[in-house]
């Protein structure tokens, strides 16, 4: 299946690799992480339909950062007028 010419599955790389873009133009690192699991997910949907083990490898890893950070090292933010120089 195509879409302008091109695959479906170049298609999800394409979107994974814009998650991923967006992911760094975050300035809550909350919001990034979120954003950047997504685009990580795309690119492991990405890796099994190109049978790629370096890509579902690395980006399994890096979503299971974000899901620690996110879920499990929960660290209420400082507000920053609390610290003190």
């Amino acid at each position: 299946m195509e879409i302008l010419g091109i695959s479906y599955i170049e298609w999800i790389g394409y979107a994974a690799s814009l998650f991923v873009l967006l992911s760094f133009l975050m300035r809550n690192i909350t919001t990034l992480r979120y954003v950047n699991s997504i685009g990580c997910l795309f690119f492991v949907a990405y890796g099994i339909l190109l049978d790629s083990w370096p890509i579902i490898i690395t980006n399994v890893a890096i979503v299971c950062v974000n899901v620690y950070y996110l879920f499990i090292n929960k660290k209420t933010p400082v507000p920053a007028d609390a610290v003190k120089p």
